[in-house]
């Protein structure tokens, strides 16, 4: 029967569940791991919270009103200039770079200075200490040509002598630039700066950078933030960050200022245009009404006093009327064309409009012409006299209002609040970094041992194993006493006799009872064997394929048996070390011919147990195993002794086992628990079965009580005699 014929179907049907109690044992067992990492994760949230730099916030309120020239009396004057601006509009103006340019320019903010720290924690440390290291940069040009295509380029500033304020300044390369002293103005080529205050100690550096001034206004635009407060409430929120609470407060004050100062100067400027283009036609105006006055006096002295009949009366008065609004509708249409184009319905009824008084006016001179033509004459100039007075008064009168408009402009646009940087940092907020740190740590945590658990699945449980149709021998439970000998050994601590064997100093020990039960259970296994020897192999190498030999070994000695156990493993077998032997004279050099059978088996120092070390390491262990020598010598130990143990090394590491393995009557087969995996054992047993083979029993070595098989595992429940 194969290997793939003993697997159960439902074995992959299961393969897919997922056992939450087992989960939850996994994640129970790798507790420290995961408790580890969270701690570690913890601690560094703490440390950024400490190291950080604090960043505050400031804030101001903006008001935007209803736009007004701020005289209501005067009607229609006033209403020219109303124009409501949605909040949306004004959030991109302040954005604009109109305004950022002029604070940027004010406040010099293409200059970035800064204390040179040790890189990442330097800053932070400097703020645990107190170090109070500044300088304040008032003026640094450098040539244009070198930041047309980088955002920064930097310099650095060292302090010499921080009494009298002296520093040098060098470029990226270390080349020296500028000296100077603070308050005082260094210049050399197209170099300048201004040092206005440095606090600094000796030998103290500064970074200096510099940059466009498109790039400052682009920095001021990502750390600008603006919103209306409410909806459609006209107030506008201006709220800045960064690490200096005096220089945002600068910087917000500055940016509120100045778009309140733009308002006021546009709606000044288009109360100055209107006042420009009046004041131009003004004197024509004026030349047209004096020469008709002259013009009107010359007649009537011409042809002495000239009364005009009530047809001609009337007609006047409606002439000097049309005219009149025709004149209005000419300063309206001058004034709406710049606000709107000629496709605008507002501009398509004024022309309407205008049309409209022209028709009139013409259909009236027709009436006229039926006058008689001294009265006509008279009552043309007599129109012209009327029209111009009353155009240059009404010019005179639209001068003096926008004078008074143009005084008493305050704009639409109210500070409210001025800029306040708030008392406390907005970041880092140390309680959701400590939290999210400690989050992040046991996700992480959870996550690797889940991982871990998916890409390495040791056997677990002795079901596994018989799940490949292999019965299980026994499971032997880890020994603690047995790791304490391990740490000495690994110590190279020569330990007293027996001491290194955990079957003579702790028979007791819950590993050793299940060692008995493996002797048992091999007793039955061995009646049908062709011989009494019994070859122990494994895997791969880590199991405690050795420590099962040495302690079986003993263990079957104890019940009176005459046995030999063989250290076949002449690379790197140990077994030597367990009763305070050494390795030479051994199986290598009797297979080798050096040696005599006699001549290797010494006594183990247990009564009824006798050992053959491995001896030296041979070149060809492979191809001494498979000389007649080692035939000879299992032959002759087979009469000699009752039972034969032969320790190999693992199977899927060397052939070596396989060799073995046929002299051997018994196969056992070693994995440990949780280190093993089922698909390691699986091609070890097919390993053994394609030479011919036939693998007796399973032993599971190094079993743990854990929380994830605690239902697969059975333990004892008394304490081991000390």
């Amino acid at each position: 029967m194969t290997v793939s014929q003993n697997l159960p179907n439902t074995l992959s049907e299961s393969s897919d569940e997922i056992d939450l109690a087992k989960l939850f044992g996994t994640l129970l067992d790798h507790r420290w791991l995961i408790i580890g990492i969270t701690v570690f994760f913890m601690l560094i949230g703490i440390a950024y919270a400490l190291l950080a730099t604090p960043i505050y916030k400031a804030d101001a309120l903006i008001q935007i009103e209803e736009k007004s020239s701020g005289m209501p009396a005067f009607g229609e004057m006033a209403d020219m200039f109303a124009s409501e601006s949605s909040a949306t509009t004004e959030i991109q103006v302040i954005q604009s770079r109109m305004v950022l340019g002029k604070t940027v320019d004010k406040l010099d903010l293409t200059t970035v200075a800064k204390p040179k720290y040790f890189p990442a924690i330097g800053k932070g440390m400097a703020k645990i200490m107190g170090d109070n290291d500044s300088i304040d940069i008032s003026h640094f040009n450098i040539p244009q040509v070198l930041y047309l295509n980088v955002e920064f380029v930097n310099y650095k500033l060292t302090v010499t002598n921080p009494e009298i304020g002296t520093y040098e300044l060098f470029d990226s390369h270390d080349n020296q630039i500028l000296t100077g002293r603070v308050g005082e103005l260094a210049q050399k080529g197209d170099y300048r700066l201004f040092v206005a205050d440095l606090q600094a100690s000796q030998e103290m550096s500064f970074t200096l950078q510099k940059r466009s001034r498109l790039d400052a206004v682009i920095w001021l635009q990502s750390h600008l933030a603006v919103s209306e407060q409410g909806k459609k409430t006209g107030v506008l929120q201006l709220s800045f960050t960064g690490e200096n609470r005096v220089h945002i407060e600068n910087i917000l004050n500055n940016i509120s200022q100045d778009y309140f100062l733009q308002n006021v100067e546009r709606n000044s400027a288009e109360a100055e245009n209107s006042l420009a283009f009046l004041q131009q036609h003004l004197p024509a105006v004026k030349t047209e009404l004096v020469q008709a006055e002259e013009k009107l006096n010359d007649f009537r002295q011409e042809n002495d006093s000239i009364d005009l009949g009530l047809e001609a009366k009337s007609s006047l008065e409606v002439m000097v009327k049309l005219e009149a609004q025709l004149n209005e509708l000419t300063f309206k249409e001058s004034e709406i064309s710049q606000l709107f184009t000629k496709e605008h319905p507002a501009y398509i009824s004024l022309m309407n409009n205008r049309q409209t008084l022209l028709n009139e006016r013409e259909r009236l001179n027709k009436t006229i012409q039926k006058l008689p033509k001294t009265q006509r004459d008279i009552l043309r100039m007599m129109r012209d006299v009327e029209v111009n007075q009353e155009l240059y008064l009404k010019l005179l009168n639209k001068i003096q209002e926008l004078n008074i408009v143009k005084a008493s402009t305050v704009g639409n646009v109210r500070i409210l609040d001025k800029a306040e940087a708030y008392t406390r940092a907005i970041k880092p907020k140390k309680a959701l970094v400590l939290m999210l740190a400690t989050l992040l740590g046991a996700m992480l945590g959870i996550g690797l041992t889940l991982l871990r658990a998916a890409l390495h699945r040791g056997v677990e449980s002795p079901e596994q194993i018989e799940q490949l149709g292999l019965p299980v021998y026994a499971s032997i439970p880890k020994s603690d006493w047995q790791a304490g000998i391990d740490i000495h050994l690994k110590r190279k601590k020569k330990l007293k006799e027996y001491e290194a064997l955990l079957a003579e100093t702790n028979p007791a020990d819950l590993a050793i009872e299940a060692l008995r039960g493996l002797r048992t259970s091999l007793h039955f296994a061995m009646m049908e064997a062709k011989n009494n020897v019994v070859m122990i192999s494994g895997p791969a190498p880590g199991i405690g394929k050795s420590f099962v030999s040495v302690n079986f070994a003993a263990v079957l000695a104890k019940t009176g048996q005459k046995v030999l156990i063989v250290d076949a493993d002449m690379r790197k077998g140990y077994l030597q070390r367990q009763f305070n032997l050494k390795s030479d004279d051994g199986l290598s050099d009797l297979l080798s011919g050096k040696l005599e059978i006699k001549e290797v088996v010494k006594s183990s120092g247990i009564e009824n147990l006798d050992i053959v070390t491995r001896g030296a390491v041979p070149p060809n262990p492979s191809e001494l195993l498979m000389h007649p020598r080692f035939e000879d010598f299992v032959t002759w130990a087979t009469k000699e002794y009752d039972i034969v143990l032969i320790d190999t090394p693992p199977v899927l590491a060397v052939t070596d086992p396989s060799i073995v393995g046929a002299l051997a009557g018994t196969t056992l087969l070693v994995a440990r628990f949780g280190v093993s995996s089922v698909k390691e054992i699986e091609i070890a047993y097919r390993r053994f079965e394609q030479s011919g083979i036939n693998v007796k029993g399973f032993v599971l070595n190094a079993v743990e009580q854990k929380a994830r098989n605690a239902n697969e595992v059975y333990s004892y429940s008394y304490e081991p005699v000390k």
